[in-house]
């Protein structure tokens, strides 16, 4: 009779973790649509295609029918994706679609969110989303801003199943943000204090010297602000604004804010970040304002943008202009606040040849006397 082996009572288990997994890439593509109520010329059925974009190793484009892509659909805005490969590749392709209204803050708004899919796709098929939105209700919505307004289109590229070993220990994410960010409030075994706005704040030589090259000049130099043991007095900056500045280098993300605050705080907090060299900070605030531009704020922030070289803010302010009604557009170049950047800055003038002859390729009207 065969024997079995032994098995000791004490005898140490083994475990291992496998994991199926549907993979799939993900991209997406912004679409805005500018002079939308000409865009409302075109006939039921007809369409608009965008640029071209790439995900998934495949090209795609997104069809805009203003008047619906067909008879049942003439009252909505219809939206769809195709395939704009070379007819070469053909091959079918599993794709999951969703078109989302972005609101004036670049978010997206979830009662205009379509979805689509998962459809697989090939050439010269379309699929997307019929009844979008009502061409009324986008009109009298505040999403339609200046005559334009802008649509999210994100695409998931499925493909095909397989199986991996999952490791046995999770590695998680870097927190060093999070310990540092305790350092400060802490202010454990801080070495230097400034005073700003009438407020002290506490810091470490040597956090303020890695993240920011004035800090580190100022604190390796001969300069009294590298022994002193008296606050250093900064001037010209509010505290709140030197504070947010703190977090960010010691956390690298900005304080949490409501959205209102952020906007006011993103201008103050550029500035100080340029002071002080810190080119991730400065880039963060030109993207949180060049979302929020509007006709109110577009001369202060198209300032900011020559005062700080900030290109791409500048850019984000142009594109604006160049995307208004002409009303809107005269009342900000005959604004004070357009009078005092024109004399402050000579060059504006070569930027606004450019926004009218952009206007011009749109048959709007001619700039304020003054401004040719």
């Amino acid at each position: 009779m065969p024997t079995s082996p032994s098995v000791s009572a004490d005898a140490s288990l083994s475990g291992f973790a496998s994991s199926i997994v549907a993979g799939a890439i993900s991209g997406y593509h912004m679409l805005k649509i500018i002079s939308y109520s000409r865009t409302k010329e075109l006939p039921n059925g007809e369409r608009i295609d965008s640029w071209p974009f790439r995900v998934g190793g495949r090209t795609w484009r997104v069809r805009y029918y203003p008047n619906g892509c067909q008879s049942k659909s003439i009252d909505y805005i219809s939206l769809f994706i195709t395939l704009d490969d070379t007819a070469a590749n053909t091959k079918a392709v599993k794709v999951y679609v969703q078109f989302s209204l972005m609101d004036q803050h670049g978010q997206p708004v979830r009662s205009y969110t379509g979805i689509a899919g998962p459809e697989s796709l090939h050439l010269p098929n379309s699929w997307g989303c019929d009844n979008f939105i009502r061409r009324e209700v986008l009109e009298n919505s505040e999403h339609l801003n200046d005559d334009s307004f802008t649509v999210k289109v994100d695409v998931s590229v499925l493909g095909g199943f397989h199986a991996q070993e999952t490791p046995a220990i999770v590695v998680p994410p870097s927190d060093m943000h999070m310990h540092f960010g305790d350092l400060l409030s802490s202010k454990a075994v801080v070495d230097v204090e400034f005073l700003v706005g009438g407020e002290t704040f506490s810091a470490h030589r040597s956090v303020l010297a890695a993240r920011s090259p004035v800090f580190r000049a100022e604190f390796l130099s001969p300069m009294k602000e590298s022994t002193t043991t008296v606050p250093i007095r900064i001037d010209d900056m509010d505290a709140q604004v030197f504070k947010a500045l703190l977090t960010f280098m010691y956390t690298d993300a900005l304080p949490d804010m409501d959205q209102q605050e952020e906007y006011v705080m993103a201008q103050h907090l550029l500035v100080a970040a340029d002071r002080y060299g810190l080119d991730r900070c400065k880039l963060i605030c030109q993207d949180k304002l060049s979302r929020g531009i509007d006709t109110s704020s577009v001369v202060t922030i198209w300032a900011l943008a020559e005062q700080h070289h900030c290109h791409g803010l500048k850019a984000a302010c142009l594109d604006f202009l160049s995307t208004c009604s002409p009303t809107n557009l005269n009342a900000v170049l005959e604004s004070e606040g357009f009078g005092s950047l024109f004399k402050s800055y000579p060059d504006v003038a070569m930027d606004l040849l450019v926004i009218k002859a952009r206007l011009q390729d749109r048959k709007f009207g001619i700039l304020p006397d003054g401004y040719d």
